[in-house]
């Protein structure tokens, strides 16, 4: 089991130290297939920074390119969340019966029944989905489109007939791991200007993700969609915040390691995104959180990212 940690290493780094790493494991913990927890997340820290490093090593595209890019990753998969059960039930046309995403005015499928709603053909879910994969292969020209689809669609809402009334409404339980609905112009919004940044850059500048990336993203959709977890239920929620927590951690991590400032570019879209949606308080916010609590984190990782990466950059000069 111990090569499953190797997976936090980069391709080179376990191609050249893998097996001198999995030695010292066998030799420091015998009999053991994992190590304690201590070391667990120190060989996680390490990986996020080698991993960081070889970011930055890899100068065939600019540090700015990259970071708009990891924004529209970002703001893709912030639209898919409360999405995802929605598109799993699509995809294998199963009839969602009182789960329909929650809310009998999100419309059913042609192949399902609903009481007093009328149908729809698609997911809404299946705009941003599109946009995350085609990002996730540098593919900015199949990821525009979706993206200026997901404006057009919230801006009717909700006179939508090929989404239904795909506006998806949640109770805040903690403020930041409220879901963003698709009526939100301002992710959206975000979300197609990035795209059509990296859209007019030759493709060949983008960077291109490994399709074992998608593995997470299916292991989501199944968990929201086989196990009727939706985006108002307080689970959903709460892993949600550990989820946005754990993402704000690496890039710190990222940035700290390395002293680059593309990491800053996701988390200030992030933060703006999630900012605007708070101050505009949306209805069913349950304000679990006082305002200002929320705000200052939502925005106290930015200084302390832009602080981290001028360490970092002092460091490498008087290395």
């Amino acid at each position: 089991m111990n090569r499953l940690l190797l997976l936090a290493y980069p391709e080179p780094y376990r191609s050249r130290q893998g097996r001198e790493l999995l030695d010292c494991l066998a030799e420091a913990y015998p009999g053991r297939s994992w190590p304690p927890p201590r070391e667990l997340a120190a060989i996680a820290r390490a990986g996020a920074r080698a991993r960081a490093r070889a970011v930055v090593d890899d100068r065939t595209r600019p540090w700015w390119l990259d970071g708009i890019q990891l924004a529209a990753l970002v703001l893709a998969a912030l639209a898919l969340v409360p999405y995802l059960q929605d598109v799993w039930h699509w995809a294998l046309r199963v009839d969602p019966g009182q789960h329909a995403i929650a809310f009998d005015h999100a419309g059913w499928y042609p192949w399902a029944e609903g009481p007093g709603t009328r149908t729809r053909l698609l997911p809404y879910g299946l705009l941003p989905l599109v946009c995350l994969v085609a990002l996730l292969r540098g593919r900015a020209w199949l990821a525009l489109p979706a993206a200026a689809a997901m404006v057009y669609a919230g801006a009717r809402f909700p006179h939508g007939t090929l989404f239904g009334d795909e506006g998806k409404a949640g109770l805040g339980y903690y403020g930041l791991g409220s879901p963003i609905t698709a009526r939100d112009l301002v992710l959206s919004g975000l979300l197609c200007a990035a795209c059509a940044v990296l859209a007019v850059c030759r493709p060949g500048r983008l960077r291109r993700h490994s399709y074992g990336w998608l593995v997470p993203l299916g292991l989501a959709l199944f968990t929201a969609g086989a196990l009727h977890v939706i985006a108002v239920s307080p689970s959903f929620q709460r892993g949600l915040f550990v989820l946005e927590i754990a993402g704000l951690a690496v890039a710190w991590v990222a940035t700290a390691a390395t002293g680059d400032r593309r990491w800053l570019i996701p988390v200030a879209a992030f933060a703006f995104v999630r900012t605007q949606a708070i101050v505009l308080q949306p209805d069913g916010l349950m304000r679990s959180l006082p305002d200002l609590v929320v705000l200052l984190l939502l925005v106290a990782p930015l200084p302390a990212l832009a602080v981290a990466a001028q360490r970092g950059r002092d460091r490498a000069l008087l290395d």
